[in-house]
């Protein structure tokens, strides 16, 4: 069989945003594509996360392609609705979902097409393959010395889900990104005794939109201006529109915000977070160094007692196992490339949804979709 027989599919691997995009867009264009997902459902991890989370983009412009989000889903739109305008996705466009099956590793057929190896000994050979794992897979929670020894409860912020259990508590949220402000907050407004934030890195805060303009209308618009001049207008914004909490123990950050998104650190939406720390209802802190039994030492050498920590530490993308072996990814185990262009020396092999722009991820992955289609009916 010809490596670009067209009645070899083309397998997607993973049914979230990325990969279900990928998959309608193919199907658009009349090459049958196979979804495979290690979970029982499509968006799985959007089912896990925390009640209160919503978009940080706005509903218009975090659309998959060929199907708009309700408009009664609101500007910002909550977990629960993205999780059922997911599952309406797969229906509208009428998509070949195989749950229930993980794909451990992927390699070259001999035949110049690939060969993947699945749950159950399954192998599956296909013309082209799309990683579409997700930017969040694999919880990172640090090697903190001591942590072993601790008395109180350690929980990465993908098992936090509302704070309910933390009542009256005295909790430590460790990580300053946009997932460790927002538990912050809803500790606080969810009656937590006592919430820290511990900061490595002031991070960039910005209004998640001013006058109603979204902030991230502000990022398509600059993505491909020079870093100086982003940086330089983004800290004037940010001088008129966010307050100064130095004196709280949040600094405004050394370096430009573009500077930081180069470098992967993508600005915090405010939902709460400012006002929650000029009331004192959120206590920025130094950033965790080790543990000590009940205790938990920070960088300026102070020690602290909370009966839990949440730590908002980020996530692994874990592909080493899966493609690893091919060449394909860069020094810090991500993509070497993504979108319509395939992997150097792996002709067919495409990833989606492992970039973290200040555009917006669910726009982004509707524009890799197209470019990706493209590609894969050319071929």
């Amino acid at each position: 069989m010809a490596t670009n027989d067209p009645t070899r599919p083309v397998y997607v691997i993973g049914a979230g945003p990325g990969g279900l995009a990928v998959a309608a867009a193919l199907r658009g264009r009349g090459v049958r594509a196979v979804v495979l997902e290690k979970a029982d459902a499509v968006g799985d991890s959007w089912r896990h996360h925390y009640g209160r989370l919503r978009l940080h983009t706005t509903r218009r412009l975090s659309a998959l392609p060929g199907l708009r989000m309700p408009r009664s889903f609101g500007r910002w739109v909550a977990r629960a609705d993205v999780v059922r305008y997911l599952e309406k996705y797969a229906e509208v466009h009428e998509l070949e979902i195989v749950t229930g099956v993980e794909v451990s590793r992927v390699e070259r057929a001999e035949d110049g097409g690939w060969l993947l190896h699945a749950t159950g000994g399954r192998r599956l050979t296909g013309r082209a393959v799309v990683v579409a794992t997700g930017y969040n897979h694999t919880p990172y929670l640090p090697q903190w010395p001591g942590a072993d020894t601790y008395t109180g409860t350690l929980l990465h912020a993908g098992r936090y889900t509302d704070p309910a259990p933390y009542a009256g508590k005295d909790v430590l949220v460790v990580g300053a990104g946009n997932t460790g402000a927002e538990i912050a907050v809803d500790l606080a407004e969810g009656g937590a005794g006592r919430v820290r934030l511990a900061v490595r890195t002031p991070p960039h805060i910005l209004r998640r939109s001013t006058a109603g303009w979204p902030a991230q209308a502000s990022g398509i618009l600059v993505r491909r201006l020079p870093v100086p001049l982003v940086d330089r207008a983004a800290g004037a914004l940010a001088r008129l529109s966010v307050p100064d909490l130095g004196e709280k123990g949040l600094p405004r950050p050394e370096k430009g915000l573009y500077a930081r998104v180069r470098e992967g650190a993508i600005p915090v939406q405010d939902v709460g977070l400012i006002a929650a720390v000029q009331a004192g209802r959120v206590e920025p802190v130094a950033a965790v160094e080790s543990f000590e039994g009940a205790k938990v030492v920070l960088a300026d050498g102070s020690r602290i007692s909370p009966e839990a920590v949440v730590a908002a530490t980020g996530y692994r993308r874990a592909l080493e196992g899966l493609v690893g072996h091919l060449g394909v990814l860069d020094g810090r185990g991500r993509p070497a490339v993504h979108g319509g262009r395939p992997a150097p020396g792996a002709p067919g092999l495409y990833f989606t949804g492992f970039t973290n722009p200040i555009s917006g991820m669910l726009r982004e992955l509707g524009i890799d979709a197209r470019k990706i289609a493209r590609a894969v009916a050319r071929s």
